[in-house]
This record gives C-alpha cells, structure tokens and sequence, in this order.
C-alpha cells in the first residue's frame, strides 16, 4: 500500500493529486495530520506501519521523517535541514539554497506533469502573485481557467480545512482526481462550506472597531479564519494594522496581528512574540505577523501585550 502525508490547504491538496496521477497510482491511501498541527498523529503512524512506501507532500516535518522505517519520498519547499534517514529521499530546492513558491509546482517538475493543478497549488500558496508566474498563466490558460476562476477554486479546496474538517480534506484529493476542474466550481459541498465561512468573515470584518488607524476585531466562530479576516482589513481595508480575537474556537482562544509595511520597521513583532511566549501561550510568526493560540482565560493578558506595542 502506498501512502501519502500532505498539507491540509490547497498545495497539498493538488501537490498529492499531481503525484497520485504522475505515478498512475491504482490504490494509495492520503492522510493529513490534525489542521494546525504539525506532527504524525497515532492515526498517521498506524497507517505508515501498513504501508510499503511512503510520501509526504507540502508538509514541513522533517523531524517526524527522520523517524521513519520505510522508503520515503519526501518533497517540499520550506526551508528545513538536510534529513539524514537513508530511507528518505528528500527532494527540497531549499537545501541548495534555491526557491519554489509552491509545492505543486515542485511535484510538476520532478515527474513532469503540469496541468491546472500545478498551477493551483501555487495560487494557493502565494495568492496573486502566482499570476505574475509565466508558467501558472500558460496552465491556468490551457484550461480555461480564469484568474476569478482560480482564485474561487482555491477558496474552495481550503473551504474545507478553514472549517477544520480532516476528513474532507482528505477527500479533496479523491475530488480533484475524479472530476473535471472547471465542474468543481459548482462543487455543492465546497460551495456551501465556502458562503458559509465568507459570510463569517464578512460579520467580522464589518464589526472591526478602529483605534488610531488599527482594526480591532472580537468575535465567536468554529471556522480558521482570523488570518483572512485581519488579510482582508489590512491589505483591502487600508488599516496600519488588525487585532482579530476569535474568542471560543473550539474551546480555546485566537488571537492574530497583523501589521501594514510601513509599520514593522515601528513594531518588532518578533519582540512581542517573545513577550507572549513568555505567558506561556503557543505563539508565533514573522515580520508583519503573528498568531497565539490560548486558553481563553488569557486572551486578555495577551491583548494587553500586543496594545502596549501599538501606542
């Protein structure tokens, strides 16, 4: 049996579908690990026990990998160490010091095949900016694909993991597999999930109160979308900066910060994040960014944190 270990969003999605029709795979198994987690759960250990090979796609887990005991290919294109499990052979631009912008488009090379979802699984990774890629023009083009049209497609591939359904995402792949791309932008399913979490994340973005050119956001949701909804404030809206609250997602507290460009030279986000680990919370990051995850009881510690750094 052969299995495959992807990431839940988009490039994984496609990034496994690639790999799946490249290979001619008749019987696989894809799993993906619990969204947001970056580790092998029980479930993902059991089924390597039971396979014969073993895949992994888009998900940056070299440490999990160095502790596997059977053949493994390995692709992804984060940054990530050299992995010296001889079983594993690890195919990884990064380790040269190269880039790829997605894992989609990795796949497409190493097994030459491209098709609109190597294309995708960029789009998904880098947003608009994959339209500037000469090569995701030309696959997007040769199916009659739209910039809209993928832009919705990827919407709705990653509906499923923003509503934090394993199961479904690991569905995806069966989906993308057995029908045409352009039928799935009426893929009910999908589609449903999708309006649902746009119209959350519309309630959030509207009831933004603004402080000194900062949104700041609370609201109650089981959806992953506190990253579009401070996106979607910053980038589209205009603000200097968001602080989105998700105050019960399942049981735990979001908390997400975004700043402008213009205002990371002012706010060390990295310091803030150093600040918030020393509560004890799961915080992390980059420049412009941050995300915590929480007890809800110290949502406000965490609050009052990042507002000291707002002046």
């Amino acid at each position: 049996m052969r299995l495959i270990v992807h990431h839940w969003d988009t490039d994984g999605v496609t990034s496994s579908a690639l790999l799946v029709r490249a290979l001619a795979l008749g019987e696989f198994i894809n799993v993906t690990a619990p969204i947001g987690e970056f580790r092998f759960d029980e479930r993902i250990w059991k089924a390597i026990e039971g396979a014969e090979k073993l895949y992994v796609l888009d998900f940056n887990v070299p440490g999990e990998v160095e502790k596997v005991r059977i053949p493994t290919l390995f692709i992804d294109h984060h940054t990530q160490p050299k992995i010296r499990n001889p079983l594993v052979n690890q195919v990884n631009p990064s380790l040269d010091g190269g880039y790829y912008p997605s894992c989609s488009l990795l796949v497409s090379e190493h097994f030459g095949i491209w098709n609109s979802w190597s294309a995708l699984g960029a789009v998904g990774d880098i947003g608009e900016k994959a339209f500037g890629l000469e090569r995701v023009r030309k696959l997007l083009d040769r199916e009659g694909l739209s910039r809209e049209e993928a832009l919705r497609l990827v919407e709705l591939i990653d509906s499923n993991y923003i509503a934090m359904d394993r199961e479904a995402v690991e569905e995806a792949v069966g989906v993308l597999l057995s029908n045409p791309i352009r039928e799935l932008l009426e893929y009910e399913p999908w589609v449903k999930r999708a309006e649902a979490i746009r119209e959350a994340i519309g309630r959030a973005v509207s009831n933004a109160e603004e402080r000194g050119g900062f949104a700041f956001v609370r609201f109650e949701s089981p959806f992953n979308i506190i990253s579009k909804v401070a996106r979607k404030l910053v980038w589209e809206l205009g603000y200097r900066g968001a602080v989105v609250v998700n105050d019960n997602f399942h049981g735990r507290g979001q908390v997400y910060f975004r700043i402008s460009g213009k205002e990371s030279e002012r706010i060390k986000v990295a310091e803030v994040i150093k600040r918030l680990k020393s509560l004890g919370v799961n915080a992390g990051g980059k420049r412009e960014v941050l995300g915590c995850v929480c007890e809800r009881d110290k949502i406000g510690d965490v609050i009052t944190i990042i507002e000291e750094y707002l002046g």
